[in-house]
């Protein structure tokens, strides 16, 4: 959760070419708005109960990455698709012919599986982004941002295309977000984050930037391991990394590492 948003984005000279994170604003405007008008959101086209969990389920199929698409080039067959396990009693996935899998990285962005799906998503690019887009710039940012939510889930589908998950939709911009959160981590290794500590009450207390995010970034490579979950944490990891050495390849001529920065961040 979010405490508060950077207060300082980093070098003068970044704070004078970006004052408006505009790149971060529309990536939250843009996966908000395809949660609104789909089916796990309000919409009510598409029903209720058994017949919304069906439409979910089809939805995603159509535009989340699927691993053994990516791999294969090619949407998955009708018997592909009457393997998957259904979301409701009788729901059926019908064939998707005219998909692109290499498009369907793209639209997989942003498309999330409900508010706390997207919220939880959200809150890191609305922390971290600004501070991350002012230092590299908005063409850098949005170019590394797509880059790396591709790189992460090309990453997953060559580990899970022969699992029981290679037929399954990725959607989210998580992988994308990890990369973001990767690049912060490089260019502010020395920014301070609040973060809330449960203790008795939550206790907002004060921590590196390489602190907070190498405890997320460690939790995640842990999480890896166990599975089980049904979160991709691979997709995560790949992106943290990606997104760390990005930052450090992709930063403007001149610009010195660890510009001081603040951010609010519960964990």
């Amino acid at each position: 959760m979010v405490l508060s948003a950077p207060a300082r984005a980093g070098s003068p000279a970044a704070e004078r070419a970006v004052r408006t994170p505009a790149v971060t604003y529309l990536l939250i405007a843009v996966s908000a708005l395809v949660l609104l008008v789909g089916p796990a959101g309000p919409n009510p086209l598409y029903g209720s109960g058994d017949a919304r969990a069906c439409a979910e389920q089809r939805y995603q199929q159509r535009w989340g990455a699927v691993p053994a698409e990516l791999l294969g080039g090619h949407p998955l067959s009708a018997a592909q698709l009457s393997a998957l396990p259904p979301a409701a009693p009788g729901c059926a996935l019908p064939p998707t012919p005219g998909k692109s899998p290499e498009l369907s990285v793209l639209t997989s962005l942003f498309v999330h599986a409900g508010w706390m799906h997207l919220i939880g998503n959200l809150l890191f690019l609305f922390v971290f982004g600004p501070a991350v887009e002012a230092r590299l710039g908005r063409v850098r940012f949005l170019v590394g941002y797509l880059a790396i939510g591709y790189l992460a889930t090309y990453g997953y589908a060559l580990a899970e295309a022969h699992t029981a998950d290679g037929t399954r939709a990725l959607v989210g911009a998580s992988g994308a977000i990890a990369g973001v959160l990767g690049a912060y981590l490089r260019l502010y290794p020395k920014a301070r984050v609040t973060a809330l500590v449960p203790l008795l009450l939550f206790l907002p207390l004060r921590f590196p930037a390489w602190l907070v995010l190498g405890l997320w970034f460690a939790l995640q490579f842990w999480s890896v391991g166990a599975g089980g979950s049904g979160v991709a944490y691979l997709v995560h990891v790949i992106g943290f990394l990606t997104g760390w050495l990005f930052a450090w390849a992709a930063r403007p001529a001149g610009d010195t590492l660890g510009a001081p920065s603040r951010t609010g961040v519960a964990q």
